[in-house]
């Protein structure tokens, strides 16, 4: 049996013992109603929930060894699955919960207990539109080739992103889009487009492996959930450069930090290759922070973004010029370009994110400041 055929979960299903206060399907309901990511059940903590980023207790008992070992054997469903949690103390797979949605898991032993993380996965798919992106990535996601990279920290909405990407592509062009991911966090229905998404260890080895295969699979759209290595990023250029988009994200702190990044992934004597080639190929980039909205228990992007211009392909190539690409980007404005600073100005003096939120991902406090001034902002206390 397929790991990631997703076994289902009985209406309140509650531990031997019956008692209704700890059913999985309600803990999971109730988690997913606070738009939870990710779920986890420990011995000896209440139910905790990845909500808006952070750990939270919902509100349900603390979890006991026993409850917590016959939820792992239920969910597990098969004697085949059970037998690899014996044996290697942890097992991935899938679970439906009539409902309620359907999640990876990973069931694990802690200091001998039983124990589940399960991550939702969604099946609504959020627009670009909602997610406040501007029509800078519209215009990238529906670009006929090249390369668009998607960076920030952990946590920042890249993969949201992402699959917004993909969602718009599928309801309007007739490709075929191919996901490699880790792991898969959104399911996308075929609409115009035949969608195959991929996740690494289920149903490949890595990233770099299934981007190999997946160029005889017929592909207009490649989507890396992640470019972490040098073979990986040779091939995502290949590709660009041979007719196919290709939608990745890349670990960076800034545009800048992310050119930078892609290029540092070569070899020294192949770096003029790659400044060259990534000039040619990329379609845009896109640097996202998430931080508390003006709106209760929701937040919102912060963006900078820079679009590939005849001064961004010079800044790129170039390594002497390529710390000019701030400074385009300021100037970029009828271009959709803008920094980081800029859009938290405008942010903050539309009222949608407060002067905390934005300065917590500034990084020149006195500059942002200034620039606040400068635009009229009247908070500020000396």
């Amino acid at each position: 049996m397929d790991q990631w055929a997703p076994v289902s979960v009985d209406p309140l299903f509650t531990s031997e013992q019956g008692r209704p206060d700890l059913a999985l399907d309600l803990i999971l309901s109730e988690a997913v109603d606070h738009r939870a990511s990710d779920i986890h059940l420990r011995v000896g903590k209440p139910p905790l929930a990845r909500i808006g980023g952070a750990l939270q207790p919902l509100n349900f008992p603390v979890v006991d060894a026993d409850w917590a070992a016959d939820c792992v054997h239920n969910s597990l469903g098969t004697p085949e699955a059970q037998a690899d949690y014996v044996a290697r103390g942890d097992h991935d797979f899938a679970l439906h919960v009539p409902g309620v949605g359907r999640f990876r898991v990973n069931a694990y032993r802690s200091r001998g207990l039983d124990s589940m993380v399960l991550r939702h996965v969604r099946e609504q798919i959020p627009t670009l539109e909602e997610l406040g992106l501007p029509a800078t990535a519209r215009q990238g996601a529906l670009a006929a080739s090249g390369l668009v990279l998607i960076c920030g920290p952990t946590g920042s909405g890249k993969s949201t992103t992402l699959a917004a990407m993909v969602g718009l592509i599928n309801a309007e062009r007739a490709f075929h889009i191919l996901t490699i991911e880790d792991p898969i966090e959104f399911l996308h229905a075929d609409q115009l487009s035949s969608v195959s998404q991929r996740e690494v260890r289920i149903d490949t080895s890595d990233f770099a492996s299934a981007l190999r295969s997946g160029l005889r699979q017929d592909p207009d759209v490649i989507v890396i959930g992640e470019i972490r290595d040098l073979e990986t990023m040779s091939i995502a250029l290949q590709a660009a450069e041979t007719g196919h988009l290709v939608l990745a994200s890349i670990h960076a702190a800034s545009v800048v930090d992310a050119v930078q990044r892609a290029i540092d992934l070569f070899p020294q004597e192949e770096q003029v290759h790659a400044r060259n080639v990534l000039a040619e190929v990329l379609q845009c980039v896109i640097s996202q922070r998430l931080v508390a909205s003006s709106t209760p228990d929701k937040r919102s992007l912060l963006l900078e973004i820079a679009v590939t211009t005849p001064r961004v392909k010079q800044a790129i190539s170039n390594p002497e010029k390529t710390s000019q690409l701030f400074e385009i980007m300021q100037e970029g404005d009828f271009y959709g370009m803008f920094t980081l600073q800029q859009d938290a100005v405008r942010r903050v003096l539309a009222g949608d994110v407060s002067l905390e939120s934005a300065e917590s991902v500034i990084t020149s406090m006195s500059d942002f400041r200034l620039s606040l001034k400068q635009s009229g902002y009247r908070g500020l206390h000396e």
